[in-house]
């Protein structure tokens, strides 16, 4: 498929799990994609997978607003920006510190919103744009143990829903997939977690999680990687301001 042909994509969080295989989807749609992490190595790895495909790599945080300002200024225009970058970690709101909020807040809310921004005026003045954050059911609905990164995700899906109605004469589309839980190495730091504190097995813990879902399994990166690429494309054109669950029925 070529629909993303001539289209330069930008994923942050690419090296692995759901940003890894958005960037391999969205190369297969056609789509010259840089890759933006924190870390290079994987970042390297994951444009060698690429081939010709890969625009290239940019080591970047993205809560820091000055280090994307400066790392998209180097870039061409972007058309496709997926927000893939996040992070979770659990704790009761009484046990939440000030630190680990303002780290959820900062990656999963603050990083999309700089680095949507840097890229918002390109997009306008070409008059096409797709802006796809990986939002989570979280932003959906509430769990326990997790409300800093709740909090952020619901954030996101707010910010996407009133930024998509400031673009939508632009040729803008903004957009969120909610996935579930997700076979990726966050899933397995929760079930890290859960061992931990509560004495399950990692078997248990796999399961109290799969339970969630109606379809009794963990969702795949290449089903968030599916959703991301429909929107992507030319077809989605009136398709913006949604939140789409990619989550077995969750919700």
């Amino acid at each position: 498929m070529t629909v993303l042909q001539g289209r330069h994509a930008l994923v942050t969080g690419a090296g692995r799990g759901i940003g890894a295989a958005i960037a391999e989807r969205l190369a297969a749609d056609g789509a010259h994609v840089t890759l933006l992490g924190r870390s290079r190595a994987p970042l390297e790895a994951m444009a060698a997978r690429l081939g010709d495909r890969a625009a290239g790599v940019v080591e970047c945080d993205v809560t820091d607003s000055a280090a994307v300002a400066e790392a998209l200024f180097a870039l061409p225009r972007v058309d496709v920006l997926v927000n893939n970058a996040g992070q979770a970690q659990s704790a009761p709101v009484n046990k939440t510190s000030d630190e680990l909020w303002a780290r959820m807040l900062a990656v999963n809310l603050s990083g999309p919103f700089f680095m949507t921004r840097a890229v918002l005026p390109g997009m306008i003045a070409a008059g096409w744009g797709r802006v796809v954050t990986v939002a989570s059911t979280a932003s959906l609905r509430g769990y326990p143990y997790v409300s800093a990164y709740v909090a952020a995700k619901h954030g996101v899906l707010g910010l996407t829903r009133a930024l998509a109605l400031e673009v939508a004469t632009r040729g803008v589309t903004v957009n969120a997939v909610c996935p579930g839980f997700t076979d990726t190495d966050m899933l397995r730091e929760s079930v890290d977690t859960i061992v931990a504190r509560t004495g399950r097995s990692e078997s248990e813990a796999r399961a109290t999680l799969t339970a969630l879902n109606p379809q009794g399994r963990l969702i795949a990166p290449a089903d968030v990687a599916n959703a991301v690429a429909w929107l992507c494309a030319p077809s989605a054109d009136a398709i913006t301001g949604v939140a789409l669950p990619v989550s077995g029925g969750e919700v």
